[in-house]
């Protein structure tokens, strides 16, 4: 039943945002092109309503479909399907997004300083016409460029960590951390590539994953598992579990993590659920929580403390995959030294507005991506590379995060 309360949200929410946007466009014929002809200018607006409606109303069909069946949703996955109809909706749902947020801001200013606006009403309106006019056409270029650009580029962000009394041994460690590999059809064989690429450059000593290495189905496992393994470090890489591990087989959680696990383990890549794995380096060592936190098991307070009194180590990462504000804390009063999480991918639709990160992800989390202090604790919050709902990053170009030790 919540299911079918958040798609009647998605789809009053769509509605509305076409309707504000078409009457803006009605306007700048209307005020910049009066002699336009009409029959051209509704052909226009039509045909980018049929354009951005015709994903969403065959997705809909489809789950109608499906719940009177008893199927899976299914929607045709080839380039057609992608470049006719996908695309081209979160093309345009971002676009209308993107518009209306600023634009809505442009009205709440204008509402604020009506008496003034009021005194030059012509000259302002015409002047509010033209700057919708010439966002649209500024975004209708910079988005496809922009997810372009995303999909196609990886950053390497360096995070230092100093700590008191670090070790001698640990002094100059690097750890590469990732989140959200997501393997799919769009996350594809060249795609992880790149990333893994990207990480071996960095020659880390040990490589910590936030869970996600698929997005959905069976059929990426092994291909997640292969790439993940040709990943070079000298004490390893290990990954704790995500919210997609569980969704390989979507009405079958146990099988589709321990799927997960097996093929991760036959690349010597470990998945722990729950426990404490030490990395030796000489006299010290590295101790690290996995800690499990997702849609589909929640941890408890006992588990957390079970954990925390297991890991006796001279370094301390607490590994998770939501950075939920409940896990902070506890990795906090425990005395960790780092707090590892993904979950977020760097906000993945992140709006341009001023002074913020607008993006959906806000719902859920303030801690979007990036490294937040708490006393002596660093969280890191990685984007990591993948994508799920939408198969588009925008303004959220996949990362690496290069921790790296140092005494204090």
């Amino acid at each position: 039943m919540w299911i079918i309360g958040r798609v009647l949200i998605g789809v009053v929410v769509l509605l509305l945002l076409e309707y504000y946007f078409t009457r803006k466009l009605n306007r700048v014929f209307k005020t910049l092109y009066p002699s336009y002809p009409r029959k051209k200018k509704y052909v226009i607006i039509y045909s980018f309503l049929i354009l951005l409606n015709l994903y969403p109303v065959i997705l809909i069909f489809n789950a109608i479909y499906a719940a009177i069946t008893k199927q899976s949703v299914s929607f045709p996955q080839n380039i057609f399907a992608d470049y006719l109809l996908l695309y081209p909706f979160w093309v345009l749902i971002i676009l209308i997004l993107q518009i209306s947020v600023l634009f809505f801001f442009i009205d709440l200013l204008k509402l604020i300083v009506y008496p003034i606006y009021k005194k030059h009403k012509h000259n302002l309106y015409r002047l509010q016409v033209k700057i919708f006019l010439a966002l649209t056409l500024f975004f209708i270029i910079y988005i496809p460029g922009r997810i372009i650009y995303d999909y196609n580029n990886v950053e390497i962000r360096t995070a230092d960590y100093k700590k008191k009394n670090l070790p001698k041994e640990l002094e100059g460690i690097k750890i590469a951390f990732i989140s959200d590999i997501q393997a799919d059809r769009y996350t594809d064989e060249k795609r992880l590539l790149r990333y893994v690429d990207k990480i071996n450059e960095s020659k880390p000593d040990l490589v910590l994953i936030a869970g996600d290495v698929i997005t959905s189905t069976p059929d990426y496992i092994e291909t997640a598992a292969k790439y993940i393994g040709k990943i070079e470090s000298k004490y390893g890489t290990y990954s704790c579990v995500g919210d997609h591990d569980n969704w390989a087989y979507r009405q079958d959680y146990v099988r589709s993590l321990s799927e997960v696990k097996k093929s991760l383990n036959d690349f010597k890549v470990e998945m722990p659920d729950n426990e404490v794995r030490f990395i030796e380096i000489n006299a010290s060592r590295i101790g690290i929580s996995f800690v499990t936190n997702t849609y589909v098991s929640e941890i408890s307070e006992t588990t957390l403390q079970n954990l925390a009194s297991s890991n006796k180590a001279e370094f301390k990462i607490f590994l998770t995959h939501q950075p939920q504000e409940f896990l902070i804390s506890s990795a906090v009063k425990n005395n960790y030294d780092l707090f590892l999480a993904g979950h977020t991918h760097g906000g993945q639709i992140t709006l341009v507005f001023p002074f913020i990160q607008l993006t959906p992800t806000l719902v859920e989390t303030r801690y979007i991506k990036g490294d937040f202090y708490f006393n002596d604790m660093l969280a890191i919050v990685c984007g990591g590379l993948g994508m799920s709902l939408a198969p588009v990053r925008y303004n959220s170009t996949p990362e690496i995060v290069l921790i790296k030790l140092k005494s204090k």
